[in-house]
């Protein structure tokens, strides 16, 4: 069974063909702001006037279904994919497969690793959630409070000066120094909070080194939701932790997460980084195991869903 996906969440549009044996395509395109982070309107007009060129490109042999990102995202952004989606599906007399796209990350994680049942750490620009498998199903153990750890990294970056994405700048900033700051500590049980850590920082920036305050940001912050996953893994008894989203591109989060398991003699799974930030082919494998269990979206269905939380879907 052969699958096209497309993605149009946020900040980036994308298209990919599988099937159960090969990734054919991986076509991308991503918004860059000139200024500020992800202006909506914007973004969903970058991804109405990319949209032909990256699904001509994405689409590849003939398909049985088309998956696309339902929720949660921006809303404008979704609204573009999910029309891409309607219309093609219609175009090509296939059938429509709606996907949760934390979810998805999950799947193209266990897809491109060995892992087979996860304790997720999902960490993106709009996501920051603990997800275990219970029961068959999708659980959220442990959430941030406020903002994402994405967000939260990119609003420090531009208070700093860097252009969005910020989290690559920071990274390589904090690469400069082992100082750091003592302030807020952001974990609170199984869930954690940036708003605060952030704003902390941000008050800092100008008064203290730019390294120093990266810093102080990613050990803190990425510490709080390690620990998170740490406490989850007990709590489910699990020895696999697969580390998944745009920040998943992280090294020193990836250092952390593996360390970790390595005392637990658990065993840390990362996706390749192309997989880790937003994509299709992540669409387009939900999609296939949907589709084998005939579990398909009709169009008056296919409504976006801007809040759809990955809680109790099924594995």
């Amino acid at each position: 069974m052969r699958i096209l996906g497309i993605e149009s969440t946020a900040h980036t549009f994308a298209a990919s063909t599988i099937d159960e044996n090969e990734i054919y395509t991986d076509e991308k395109d991503m918004y860059e702001p000139e200024e500020g982070g992800i202006h909506p309107r914007e973004a969903a007009e970058h991804h109405y006037q990319k949209a032909q060129e990256i699904i001509s490109k994405g689409l590849k042999g003939e398909i049985d279904a088309i998956a696309f990102s339902q929720g949660p995202g921006i809303p404008q952004c979704l609204d573009t994919g999910a029309v891409a989606a309607r219309t093609l599906a219609q175009k090509h007399d296939v059938t429509l497969i709606g996907v949760n796209h934390c979810v998805a990350h999950i799947e193209i994680g266990k897809r491109t690793t060995e892992a087979e049942r996860p304790t997720t750490l999902y960490l993106s620009g709009g996501n920051s959630q603990v997800i275990a498998e219970k029961n068959n199903e999708y659980r959220v153990i442990g959430e941030t409070l406020d903002i994402a750890l994405g967000n939260a990294v990119d609003k420090l970056a531009r208070t700093m000066g860097y252009p969005h994405p910020g989290g690559p700048e920071i990274e390589k900033l904090a690469e400069e120094t082992d100082e750091i700051l003592e302030i807020t500590y952001p974990v609170k049980g199984m869930d954690f909070s940036f708003s605060g850590i952030t704003t902390e920082l941000q008050k800092r920036v100008g008064k203290v080194d730019d390294a120093i305050i990266a810093n102080t940001f990613q050990e803190h912050s990425y510490s709080a939701t390690v620990e998170a996953l740490e406490r989850a893994m007990s709590q489910t008894d699990s020895d696999e932790a697969l580390l998944t989203g745009g920040v998943a591109m992280n090294s020193r989060l990836r250092e952390m997460v593996k360390t970790m398991c390595e005392q637990r003699n658990a065993q840390a799974y990362f996706p390749p980084k192309q997989y880790c930030m937003d994509n299709a082919a992540m669409i387009a494998e939900r999609g296939l195991k949907k589709a084998k269990r005939k579990e398909f979206t009709d169009l008056k269905d296919s409504k976006i869903k801007r809040n759809w939380r990955p809680d109790r879907i099924e594995v």
